[in-house]
């Protein structure tokens, strides 16, 4: 199905199709849902946008977009303003909504249920709504409220928030979008380069939710050898480029920001503590700071844009495959100056969850998510390398430390060869990990005790 009229802006190739795909899909249908998934950066606010100025031109019920956070409130309406559809905001300071005014709301979840259930909103007049995040399950308690409405979710990664509330529960289908892999590959997305530095993680506890506790990941990525790698991970890779850094906990955050500014680097710390102008003010600081470093917790995962970040630090371990590509989507936004990012992964993500731009089978996770969430889980203990800090931190010039001598006595053993060539291989990694990070022999001479 074709959008009705011309788009107020040009749509990319991809974008067009995805729009018309999803008409095509809702078509004849009265109460359906539908699941879209399309990776962070791709301009998923820009195809709905055109999806609910394509719904408002021809039909004649309202319109809805359904958003968790302020922040994305405000930017929805603004890019619904930018396609043309004039749009009433529902948040917390909305007295008055005025609902045959507007053909058109953007609301936060809570605000409108409660409008709802204070009779102020009538939701028998919306036909058609799109959820922004829509693996967060606080919209679930709204649904219901409009059973004649056609409904798109939107996310970059169609895996529910809540184990117990699987989206295919939710969803009649999903839809997939672009690959990452396909938008960097056609210019749309910038290109990652990883670094991983093997940390141990044996340590870390795993929450009720089945994260990693906060408490946990404090003992460990507040201790003076993470920082130290740390440090050095951001000198070898990232020094001099506008830099986010994404932690498990305020506690290492803060820490992170002094040990930063003591090494002379500019550097800011953001938690969702900070008031409204702080957060406006430390923000506008970092767009302005060329080479500027944010530390951050649970905050700038969404609702945030600045294309101008050359690199992400994950400096935590998470299982959230959700979080995961939150954090990394912050640095992927592609400039004419711009074509490349570096990711810098601390936490042992990239082997728990693959590389950023390796294709994910995301009808798979849809129709079965219990079965990936426990590959996930199953698989802890697997992806944390057997290494202490302690030792680690002798070696930050060095990011993957682990070798894996039963994979490689196989090799030799398949090969034909004697199984002390893999022995061999393992010295002569020992001896290169001590001279990139020694200035001389003696120096790496004592290096080799730690090893």
């Amino acid at each position: 199905m074709k959008l009705t009229s011309r788009p107020s802006r040009k749509l990319y190739p991809y974008q067009q199709r995805d729009a018309e795909q999803l008409l095509a899909r809702l078509a004849n249908k009265t109460g359906y849902r539908l699941l879209y998934q399309l990776p962070t950066g791709a301009g998923k606010t820009v195809i709905f946008g055109e999806l609910v100025r394509h719904f408002l031109g021809s039909n004649t019920g309202q319109a809805l977009v359904l958003t968790h956070r302020t922040e994305l409130c405000r930017q929805t309406s603004l890019v619904l303003k930018n396609a043309g559809v004039s749009n009433k905001i529902v948040c917390s300071d909305t007295d008055k909504i005025r609902q045959s005014y507007y053909r058109c709301f953007v609301a936060m979840v809570e605000t409108l249920k409660n409008r709802i259930d204070e009779g102020l909103f009538d939701p028998a007049k919306i036909r058609f709504v799109i959820i922004d995040e829509a693996h967060q399950n606080v919209f679930n308690k709204l649904l219901d409220h409009f059973p004649q409405a056609n409904i798109i979710g939107v996310t970059a990664t169609p895996l529910s928030s809540d184990i117990n509330q699987p989206l295919h529960h939710t969803y009649n289908e999903l839809y997939t979008g672009e690959s990452i892999s396909s938008l960097v590959k056609d210019g749309y997305l910038a290109s990652p380069s990883t670094t991983r530095y093997d940390v141990e993680l044996h340590n870390l506890q795993q929450g009720t939710g089945g994260d990693f506790t906060t408490s946990s990941s404090d003992e460990l990525y507040s201790s003076e050898d993470m920082l130290n790698l740390l440090l050095n991970a951001y000198r070898n890779v990232a020094k001099g480029r506008k830099t986010l850094i994404f932690n498990n906990g305020i506690f290492t955050s803060r820490n992170v920001c002094e040990y930063f500014s003591k090494a002379g680097y500019a550097v800011r710390h953001l938690d969702n503590n900070c008031t409204a102008e702080e957060r406006q003010e430390i923000v506008e600081w970092f767009r302005k700071t060329p080479d500027g470093i944010l530390s951050s917790v649970s905050i700038l995962t969404t609702g945030f844009d600045e294309p101008t970040v050359r690199n992400i630090i994950i400096y935590r371990a998470t299982t959230s495959l959700t979080l995961y590509h939150q954090m990394i989507g912050r640095g992927s936004r592609r400039l004419a100056n711009k074509k490349r990012f570096n990711i810098i992964d601390l936490g042992g993500n990239v082997e728990r969850f693959g590389a950023w731009d390796a294709g994910i089978d995301w009808q798979g996770i849809f129709a079965n998510p219990d079965q990936y969430l426990a590959s996930v889980y199953g698989d802890l203990g697997n992806t944390a390398p057997a290494i202490q800090v302690e030792v680690r931190s002798n070696f930050p010039n060095t990011s993957e430390f682990s070798f894996d001598m039963q994979t490689a006595c196989q090799q030799a053993a398949s090969d034909g060869q004697k199984l002390k060539v893999a022995l061999n291989d393992s010295i002569r990694q020992h001896a290169l990990m001590c001279i990139e990070n020694a200035g001389s022999i003696p120096e790496a001479l004592a290096l080799s005790a730690h090893l």
